[in-house]
């Protein structure tokens, strides 16, 4: 017991010289001997009130311990509000107050502690007096914390009703608790996991409805970013394997005895996921070789062909591994998809479908047969259930994965809140604490003619060329610092361990972000490092970088070296904003439009609380540059509680794109049908380009098509390539000559050249502009951004065909665009621009002439005792200014973004001059 714990003398016995005790008989399945159901009833369940536990002080009692065959298994401190004492507070206070050295509460006699009253419930695997670390296990009400009105008792009588039932209870034993820990390490530093409610429930639901429907369903899971989704999937695949038919009339059922699925394949999108998946399930599993990772094409087939009952695949190795899969549409299969959106809900997937039924006939199908052939794989396979996770669900994803309800609307199967789990305090409020800032620009032209530009364009290619300035981006860097030092790094946040992540608009800019924090950090003394993860090689301003050069270190390592206490920034475009769990993080600093997912996505790395670090929401901060606080509520909203759509998408658009993409005569239908032959038939790729080249010369040159014309007609190839893609799968109708086009569009529309007709203009609009000064505003200091707990409805994709729209293009001249950009974006002072382009001037001068300018900063050579000398030369010019410039001192003073804009831009000028 002192080494290994209760778990495990439940699942293994004691072994006593040539015997071993069996401490538990597992409950049987519906495949068991007649020998193993009489086992199970041959168990003693117990419940001993007033149990006395300590040997140093032998009055104290426990007021209820469930035991199994003499085993303690449940200790509870049962609570009454109705005589003012509650289990949220007195229950878990009486258990912090215990001794946990007594042998009953030590880590590991028990499977857990819970602390119940009437209303709530709540539970700890490990007593660690004040740091004992509870959670709830609620049912939620409202999308929200606590337990709904029961109309036969008290709210938390589940507990006693259905989770302690002896079934339950040695299910839990069986296949959820989990010790996790190094093998070698001792009992006392491993942890326990107990299932939560919301993940017990879904995968008990998900097993049910299988065991009473059978194979060919669709479950939408929609668990909040942070909920424990991991341990949900990895219960769910492990059980699939062994859930049996109720009856022999459901689809999939071979015999009573038969489990359902031969195999379950889990996909995820997200690879440093693929490892803890095979992990997990791996702990729990009892029999060995079940489980098959697929990290190469071979290891898949073999997979799928030995039958192997657990295979865990991504989603970015599945599509290229399906040709050559043996007929296996004998075989059932649960999919389980991880994070399941637009990735899974397109043409990766229609790959997998195909794999999962493949062609049975091969060698006698003719061209249209290896069509519909085709289609049909596309569909939802009737050998397949889907079980796709997510907390962000699309409305594709709805359509395709959620529960269709009587009125045309689509649902999730189980849903446990974004809401619930905050208030539960199992994920912390990323947005309790959300700081914006807004960019002011003032820029100049350059030359002296007034060329015309689209307005809309203009503007927005101007901002674009200023924040990825090296001079706004150094501005901005210095901002984060100055926050993140002070407040996180020396204040010890997460005792001393707390780090941040930057997020940029794309890996040009995080590579400059990574240049300016280096320099900063630099001259600060280097207090800690940074790292920078992005994919593939860039190169920018003739320098080639990778992720690998950049940190000193194999791209592999970059989640493994920022777990370590020395690096305490990452800084990122697009790689890691999904799908990585760092319970260190507690800063953000965000340079990014974020909208809709991946808003909630990217916010959500900050969200994982963590007992060990006592992290806790009023230590998350979130800087913003790009957003403001009403853009990342509208992303929010939507997933705050439970997502739904209205209704299904409308197909018949495609007729309409297919109509008016015939009548371009871009191709023709003998060349559809050539090609369909071709390419179904497996020729290679030197023999299909032919047929693609004639079409695409046709529409970049012989058809003589405007630019105009060749935009409206790409747009809707690429609408009726996506559209169908994601609609092929749930269609409850087949139309051959949407099939047929799909693929040869799909192979098309990267051949298709267009051009943007004022491209050239706004490439040379950057040549005839300068920027003059850059400052920045915070507008929202700590901001608690409140979410809408009402049900969120999403309409389906939208119906109306899309295509160029010309309409009237405003065009200003250069001097109208600049003046109207810089009142739009320079709004910090209430002087003019030219009087605060004066005012600039005369500073910089008077710095110029100050008596330490000269030799201790023009000519200094250290660049540390160099930076000090101009923060006192411009400190000391600023004073010497205040009465007559007090409405620009007090910005100065009063605003360190400001003090740091008007600070480097003083600095460029002097450079310059």
């Amino acid at each position: 017991m002192n080494r290994h714990g209760i778990l495990h003398i439940l699942k293994k016995g004691i072994a006593v010289d040539d015997a071993v005790l069996t401490c538990m008989y597992p409950a049987p399945l519906a495949s068991s001997a007649q020998t193993v159901h009489d086992n199970f009833a041959a168990n003693i369940w117990s419940v001993t009130r007033q149990v006395r536990y300590s040997l140093a002080n032998p009055l104290e009692e426990v007021d209820m311990v469930l035991f199994l065959n003499g085993l303690p298994l449940v200790t509870i401190e049962l609570k009454n509000a109705w005589t003012g004492q509650t289990a949220r507070f007195h229950g878990q206070k009486q258990y912090r107050d215990r001794d946990a050295t007594q042998p009953l509460m030590q880590f590991g006699r028990a499977l857990v502690h819970m602390a119940v009253d009437t209303d709530e419930v709540f539970m700890a695997t490990k007593l660690a007096g004040a740091g004992t670390w509870f959670l709830p296990f609620n049912k939620g009400h409202n999308e929200g914390q606590g337990n709904p009105p029961n109309p036969n008792g008290h709210k938390t009588a589940y507990l006693w009703e259905e989770i302690f039932a002896p079934a339950s209870l040695s299910g839990i034993i069986q296949h959820f608790v989990l010790l996790e820990g190094k093998k070698n390490d001792p009992l006392v530093k491993k942890s326990m996991i107990f299932p939560r409610y919301q993940q017990l429930d879904v995968v008990r639901k998900v097993l049910a409805h299988t065991s009473e429907n059978g194979v060919g369903h669709s479950y939408l899971i929609q668990h909040s970013a942070g909920s424990g989704k991991s341990n949900s999937i990895t219960w769910a695949a492990y059980q699939l394997i062994e859930t049996y038919p109720e009856k022999l009339d459901i689809p999939g059922a071979k015999a009573l005895d038969a489990p359902l699925f031969d195999s379950v394949i889990v996909v995820t999108d997200r690879r440093l996921l693929d490892k803890q998946l095979r992990d997990n399930i791996r702990d729990f599993s009892e029999v060995k070789n079940i489980v098959a990772p697929a990290l190469r094409s071979s290891d898949l087939k073999a997979a799928l062909e030995n039958g192997k009952k657990i295979i865990i695949t991504t989603i970015q190795k599945f599509p290229f591994i399906i040709e050559g899969i043996a007929d296996l549409s004998d075989n059932r299969f649960a999919v389980i998809i991880d994070e399941a959106h637009s990735g899974q809900s397109g043409q990766a997937s229609d790959t997998m479908n195909r794999a999962m039924g493949g062609n049975a006939d091969a060698e006698t199908e003719d061209a249209q047969d290896a069509i519909v052939a085709a289609m049909q794989s596309r569909k939802m396979r009737g050998n397949a259930s889907y079980f796709a996770f997510t907390a962000t669900p699309k409305n594709t994803t709805l359509e395709k994965f959620g529960t269709k309800q009587p009125d045309g609307s689509f649902r999730p199967f189980h849903l446990y809140s974004m809401k619930q789990a905050i208030e539960e305090g199992f994920i912390l409020n990323v947005l309790a604490n959300y700081t914006t800032y807004k960019s002011y620009y003032e820029i100049q032209k350059s030359i002296e003619d007034n060329p015309l530009f689209d307005t809309a364009k203009a503007q927005k290619k101007l901002r674009a060329y200023v924040e990825r300035s090296q001079q706004t981006i150094n501005t901005k860097a210095e901002i984060m610092l100055d926050h993140f030092i002070p407040q996180v790094v020396t204040a010890k946040k997460l005792r001393g361990r707390g780090k941040g992540m930057i997020v940029t608009q794309d890996i040009e800019t995080a590579i400059r972000y990574y240049k300016a924090v280096a320099t900063l950090l630099e001259k600060r003394g280097n207090p800690f490092k940074v790292a920078i993860a992005f994919s593939g090689e860039k190169k920018i301003d003739g320098n080639l970088y990778t992720e690998t050069e950049m940190n000193g270190f194999g791209e592999d390592k970059t989640r493994e070296k920022f777990d370590e206490d020395e690096y305490r920034l990452l800084i990122v475009a697009n790689k890691y904003l999904t799908g990585f769990d760092q319970p260190k993080l507690c800063a953000m600093y965000v340079d990014k439009k974020l909208q809709h997912v991946l808003a909630v996505q990217a916010l959500s790395r900050l969200n994982r609380s963590s007992s060990k670090l006592n992290k806790r929401t009023e230590d998350l901060f979130v800087l913003d540059f790009f957003n403001s606080a009403e853009d990342i509520k509208a992303a929010f909203d939507p997933f705050y509680t439970v997502t739904t759509l209205s209704e299904a998408t409308d197909v018949n658009m495609l007729h309409d794109l297919l109509a008016h993409l015939d009548s371009v005569g871009v191709y023709e239908a003998a060349e559809v049908e050539a090609f369909i032959v071709r390419y179904f038939a497996g020729d290679d790729a030197q023999a299909l380009s032919h047929l693609i080249d004639v079409a695409a010369d046709r529409f970049n040159t012989d058809l003589d098509l405007t630019d105009e014309d060749k935009i409206d007609f790409k747009i809707k190839a690429r609408q009726f390539v996506k559209i169908y893609g994601q609609m092929a799968s749930i269609m409850p109708f087949e139309v051959l000559a949407w099939e047929k086009l799909f693929w040869f569009l799909k192979f098309l529309v990267p051949k298709l050249k267009v051009k943007d007709p004022s491209a050239d203009a706004l490439d040379a609009l950057l040549d005839a502009v300068d920027l003059s000064s850059y400052g920045l505003e915070r507008t929202k200091l700590n901001q608690e951004i409140g979410l809408d707990d009402s049900l969120t409805e999403l309409d389906p994709q939208n119906p109306n065909p899309r295509g160029f729209r010309e309409g009237e293009v405003q065009e200003d001249p250069l001097e109208e665009i600049i003046r109207n950009f810089n009142e739009r974006w320079f709004q910090g002072w209430s002087a003019t621009p030219e009087e605060q382009r004066v005012k600039f001037v005369n500073i910089v001068e008077s710095i110029k002439t100050h008596p330490d300018f000269g030799t201790k900063y023009k000519e200094n050579s250290d660049p540390h005792t160099k930076e000090i000398a101009f923060e006192k030369i411009l400190q000391e010019v600023m004073l010497k200014r205040r009465k007559d410039e007090l409405e620009l001192y007090k910005l100065f003073a009063s605003d360190p973004s400001f003090k740091a804009a008007w600070t480097e831009s003083a600095k460029s000028m002097l450079q310059s001059n």
